[in-house]
């Protein structure tokens, strides 16, 4: 009978990831996918909704302006969603390859309880900050 090994990393700052929490993050970045890919969905789907139900309605500069700033929302909303799928996507692959929970940019330690709160969590605390003044 072939036992499969317990996976354990144990990190620079001593903290333990065990196999029961990399998979309890597997599973809630599954959860994370399916929402946040329904969610874009919903997005679609009331946009076309809109298109189908002003369609032949008098045009006005205001629905135009209203129209204008709601497709810009939508926009950085969808901008949001692609970058987080990205990082699920990617924590998923970490776990796969045996390298979660350390960082993409630099390999280091990514805490616990950054994990905790942010299973999709590829960069630190500093490095995330980066990005996102970057962007």
């Amino acid at each position: 009978m072939n036992a499969r090994p317990v996976l354990r990393r144990i990190d620079m700052t001593g903290q333990t990831l065990n196999a029961a929490f990399i998979e309890e993050q597997r599973q809630r970045l599954l959860a994370m996918q399916r929402d946040v890919l329904g969610s874009e969905e919903n997005t679609i789907g009331a946009e076309r909704n809109d298109e189908e139900s002003t369609g032949s309605e008098a045009q006005e500069y205001e629905d135009d302006a209203q129209r204008m700033e709601q497709d810009i929302a939508n926009q950085a909303l969808r901008n949001m969603n692609v970058q987080r799928i990205a990082d699920i996507q990617r924590a998923l692959e970490k776990i796969a390859d045996g390298t979660y929970g350390f960082s993409d940019q630099s390999g280091d330690p990514i805490p616990v309880e950054r994990l905790k709160a942010l299973p999709e969590a590829v960069l630190t605390v500093q490095e995330q900050s980066a990005r996102d003044a970057r962007h």
